[in-house]
């Protein structure tokens, strides 16, 4: 069985690479603990090569898939959060990702919001 006791591993970027990171983490609605992570298992994986297969080694982590285990642990690092903090801090991120989601279509013109039609619709659908 594996070893899933949580363990702290710190490095210092410069400070451009910091935010850049931060912005694309922010992109993908991870955090940076998440992000950091993912993309280093992402990036072991074109040097892991499993010697009977000749492919590259997995530990079963699908790096950006969204892990509610990892961000849980992320919300909980940070202090002690009761349901509700937590179910917030949960929800907040997808709806922030939401949005974002939904503003990218609506300048892309793939989606109109529609009054009264009471919501987002689908272009190129009766909208209106």
């Amino acid at each position: 069985m594996a070893d899933t006791e949580r363990t702290t591993v710190r490095t210092q970027v410069p400070s451009y690479q910091q935010e850049e990171w931060r912005a694309h983490a922010d992109d993908l609605g991870m955090s940076q603990s998440e992000f950091v992570r993912s993309m280093v298992q992402a990036g072991r994986h074109g040097f892991d090569l499993d010697t009977e297969s000749g492919e590259p080694g997995s530990d079963g982590a699908t790096p950006g898939v969204d892990d509610l285990e990892t961000r849980l642990l992320d919300v909980l690092d940070e202090e002690p959060r009761s349901w509700e903090e937590i179910v917030g801090s949960l929800t907040e991120d997808l709806e922030d990702r939401l949005e974002t989601a939904l503003q990218r279509l609506q300048r892309e013109g793939r989606i109109q919001y529609n009054g009264r039609r009471g919501g987002y619709a689908v272009t190129g659908t009766d909208v209106d």
